[in-house]
């Protein structure tokens, strides 16, 4: 089991830096000159060269990567911007490992910028998955046990409509009538345990959570369904009703069961795409997480924050199909073989 653990471990460490490669290319080997956005619009040539030459801009992108690379291991020191070298001239910003690079627009290491989004945009995934898992597979189960009925049909259905629409319509909607016109909830703006509570930390999550979960859970009451169905067809189901157990202990306790391994792998790779910022949901409802900080950056093309995001997003994804991998290696000791 651990040997299978530590394949997997290696296999995700040798992505994340392949990751890294193939994002700089895509990033830094582009015609658009970055230096010119960071010096601002009225530099003079020599003053984008001297920025340029500040930022590393100048150097090939191999080297520019190696750079990156020595910085995640042990960290690295950036030049201060101008009006802070004329200050202090001697001094540089350390960052310290991993360091994901530094924002000369904020005049923050891009870790500091992440570490401020990156509880905001946990905090909003983690109360979708549980929305979108707890919805999913209780209206899944329902649609299921009940197939062909109307409740089958307007579960199923209803799912349709919600698919269909796109995230910022629900959103939009949600903010502009639920929250604000008919006030059923109190218009969201993200507050911190320690300054709030647990209560009001939810209750103003709860509304662009429920944004998310919705988008979601409509795939997941249709696999869920799916996958019951499947499952209720096996010899080891008619066998646990010819015993005579209760309809609701066959379907949990056997047909989902079966089930969850599908579930697993869904629920582990879309909590990780999530994390790496829900970029239309964090706009519309203005919180401060790695989406809203994601369009930021890309309004002033600020490179820096947009790889870091890249590699953190990317990097979680990894992990999430490490994390799966092991949980099938613990559901089903077959896996741990290939």
């Amino acid at each position: 089991m651990w040997a299978y653990v530590v394949r997997r471990c290696l296999v995700g460490i040798v992505l994340i830096l392949a990751m890294t490669l193939v994002t700089f290319v895509l990033f830094f080997a582009t015609p658009i000159d970055a230096a010119r956005y960071a010096c601002g619009r009225n530099c003079s040539e020599e003053q984008r060269a001297i920025t340029r030459a500040a930022l590393g801009y100048d150097k090939p992108v191999a080297e520019q990567w190696t750079g990156f690379i020595q910085g995640l291991f042990v960290g690295r020191e950036f030049p201060l911007d101008e009006a802070q070298r004329e200050a202090a001239p001697d001094q540089v910003t350390h960052c310290g490992a991993p360091c994901l690079g530094f924002s000369h627009f904020n005049a923050k290491t891009v870790n500091e910028l992440v570490a401020e989004a990156l509880p905001v945009t946990i905090s909003l995934s983690v109360v979708a998955l549980v929305l979108w898992l707890i919805g999913g597979v209780l209206f899944g189960i329902l649609a299921a046990i009940n197939q062909g009925s109307f409740l089958d049909r307007g579960i199923v259905g209803a799912t349709l409509v919600i698919y269909a629409f796109p995230s910022f319509a629900i959103a939009v909607f949600l903010l502009n009538y639920v929250a604000i016109k008919w006030g059923v909830f109190p218009y969201p703006k993200y507050t911190e345990i320690a300054d709030g509570g647990v209560f009001e930390w939810f209750g103003n999550l709860l509304l662009p959570a429920f944004t998310l979960a919705l988008l979601f859970l409509a795939g997941y009451v249709r696999m869920t369904r799916a996958f019951v169905l499947e499952s209720l067809t096996e010899d080891y189901i008619r066998t646990a009703n010819a015993k005579g157990l209760s309809e609701w202990r066959v379907v949990v306790k056997h047909a989902l069961r079966a089930a969850l391994t599908p579930l697993v792998t869904m629920a582990g790779l879309d909590f990780a795409t999530l994390l790496g910022g829900a970029i239309i949901t964090e706009r519309v409802f203005n919180y401060p997480g790695l989406g809203l900080l994601t369009i930021q950056a890309n309004a002033s093309l600020d490179l820096p924050i947009l790889v870091g995001v890249v590699l953190l997003a990317g990097s979680f994804v990894i992990f999430a199909n490490i994390v799966v991998d092991v949980l099938y290696a613990v559901i089903d000791p077959r896996v741990r073989v290939a």
